[in-house]
């Protein structure tokens, strides 16, 4: 499953709706998308710089993602 994220004027949203206007970027709801995405993918996807405020909002949500399961080996 993907989650949006949209860039608006008050700054960078998780919108699980979306239908928020704006500039928005997917993200699979797993924390090592999230990860990758905080580290700099995402702020150019959405041509913005993430304030640190919405950085924290970001990782804060990604904390609660389930962590991806290792792969069995044979």
């Amino acid at each position: 499953s993907m989650i949006r994220i949209v860039r608006t004027a008050e700054g960078v949203k998780i919108d699980p709706s979306g239908k928020l206007t704006g500039r928005g970027a997917y993200i699979h709801q797993k924390r090592d998308c999230w990860g990758k995405g905080i580290r700099g993918s995402l702020a150019r996807a959405l041509k913005t710089t993430i304030s640190a405020e919405d950085h924290q909002l970001l990782k804060a949500f990604m904390e609660e993602l389930p962590i991806e399961a290792e792969p069995a080996t044979k």
